[in-house]
């Protein structure tokens, strides 16, 4: 619970590397979450130094075609000052870890029901892992931001990975060089009904 209540999004890091045995430690957690029919559907990669900036470079060019021509997602267009805001985290922070649906299709495929449920179930799944990942990096007193902005530059980000499977989102990581109150949560009584 502790770390639970200590968890925050960081979105200022320090410049500090980080361990690859605590980047480690943290990717190990990700792996023991549990999966929906024990497919465990993630893949993690790690990026750091000059094969950030690269990933970084692809998603900032998609974020300013993407602000330009509101072309993938247009309803989303209100969001793009956030995703550049995002980036700006990313670039900060030492580590960039991808989180892809080994399962999972492009989400601008269609798919039938049955394929929808289990991308439903392969997504929670893949949540559960990304979960576990920030608080034990958390309890290793490490900073995290849970990337979902990523959809943004959907198509050109998965060209650059170059993995088969669904781009779901992206961790950074790094030693946090802010300390945010925590957020606003919802009234336990408003979310919670016994029946």
């Amino acid at each position: 619970m502790e770390n639970m209540k200590k968890r925050r999004s960081i979105r200022k890091f320090k410049p500090t590397e980080i361990s690859k045995d605590l980047i480690n430690e943290v990717l190990l957690a990700a792996t023991l979450a549990p999966s929906a029919k024990n497919r465990q559907p993630w893949k993690f990669i790690v990026y750091t130094g000059k094969e950030k900036e690269k990933l970084l470079d692809v998603f900032e060019t998609s974020l300013n075609k993407e602000k330009a021509e509101s072309k993938l997602l247009p309803s989303f267009k209100n969001e793009i000052a956030d995703a550049f805001n995002t980036l700006r985290a990313m670039k900060e922070a030492p580590v960039t870890i991808i989180v892809m649906n080994t399962n999972g299709k492009n989400p601008f495929t269609p798919i039938n029901a049955e394929m929808r449920f289990v991308e439903i179930c392969d997504s929670l799944s893949t949540g559960a892992a990304i979960e576990n990942m920030i608080l034990r990096a958390t309890q290793l007193e490490l900073g995290t931001l849970w990337i979902a902005n990523t959809c943004f530059a959907y198509k050109d980000l998965s060209d650059f990975i170059g993995e088969k499977g669904q781009l779901i989102g992206a961790v950074a990581l790094g030693y946090a060089n802010e300390n945010p109150p925590p957020r606003p949560r919802k009234n336990f009584a408003d979310v919670v009904e016994f029946r």
